[in-house]
């Protein structure tokens, strides 16, 4: 299958500056061994963010706008038949990359490997950083103005799934509590262990659809393995665990439509190490796609 690599150099929607610049240190990296087709959407930098603590919609016109180009694009190369590898970017990107899938295949699920849920709407959002939002404008509760862009269908809260989320804002429970999307947190992880849950999560996005999209948000691994996020949080899963889910992704790429990782960022990064197993992550997704599946053990 064809690959296409899109790298998303946003990082509007956190106030955290840096993850806009993790597509250009990814791709940079990966061109020893990835000779494919890519390209490469980037904030424009004479953008200031806002920093306004009373501001729920913090630089939405510009995401919008950064989120249609990069959905367009996209929406193309999936027409064409190409297998998308989204890197971002701050995770309001997904909107543009799920969406593109979504229209092409239509009746998909979501897999969101996160330690966030990133169910916010405009109107519980504490921080107004949108990059808490994405997962409920693309299973289309509420959020709508960050899918203007888009006139399919949105991809059904029954088939969405969170996997390792351990932050989860208060009023953001009770929107998952309406929606109808699937949780699994990281005391989940700990009782039932990766491999199950990672299963359950495949069960219920594959069900009754045309495909699943992938999200993987390296923030889902605890810092002290891999620091070079916005938005760290304690208590994430090993590295160890975090290519088990990769093995596990490519033992179902049959049902996967599209893939992204996000949230590296080279400005908090230590040694290098998250960018390591961004590498990692990306190698083995590549390949298994060029492979049509079979589970590869390439590593940086």
């Amino acid at each position: 299958m064809k690959t296409i690599i899109a790298g998303a150099g946003s990082d509007l929607g956190v106030h955290i500056d840096g993850a806009h610049l993790g597509p250009i240190q990814l791709l940079n990296d990966l061109k020893s061994f990835y000779k494919g087709e890519s390209f490469v959407l980037v904030q424009n930098e004479e953008i200031i963010k806002s920093r306004n603590l009373s501001d729920r919609r913090k630089n939405e016109y510009e995401i919008d706008k950064f989120n249609t180009e990069l959905y367009k694009k996209i929406l193309e190369k999936v027409q064409d038949g190409y297998f998308p590898i989204t890197i971002g970017g701050d995770h309001s990107i997904a909107v543009a990359s799920a969406l593109a899938s979504a229209k092409v295949h239509g009746n998909i699920g979501i897999i969101w490997f996160d330690a966030h849920t990133d169910f916010n709407t405009f109107d519980t959002t504490v921080s107004g950083n949108i990059h808490g939002l994405p997962l409920a404008a693309i299973t289309g509760y509420k959020n709508a103005e960050l899918r203007y862009f888009y006139d399919g269908k949105t991809i059904q809260p029954s088939k969405a799934v969170v996997v390792g989320a351990r932050s989860i804002d208060d009023w953001e429970k009770e929107n998952i509590r309406y929606s109808g999307i699937t949780v699994f947190t990281t005391e989940d992880i700990k009782q039932k262990g990766i491999e199950q849950v990672v299963e359950e999560a495949f069960k219920i996005a594959g069900e009754k659809t045309s495909g699943i999209h992938i999200s993987y948000d390296l923030d889902l691994i605890d810092p002290e393995v891999a620091p070079g996020v916005s938005i760290p949080e304690f208590d994430g899963i090993s590295e160890e665990e975090a290519m088990k889910i990769n093995e596990l992704i490519m033992k179902h790429l049959n049902q996967v439509v599209s893939y992204d990782l996000v949230e590296f960022n080279p400005l908090r990064d230590v040694n290098r190490k998250t960018e390591q197993i961004a590498l990692n992550l990306l190698a083995q997704i590549i390949r298994a796609v060029e492979n049509k599946g079979k589970i590869v053990e390439r590593k940086y």
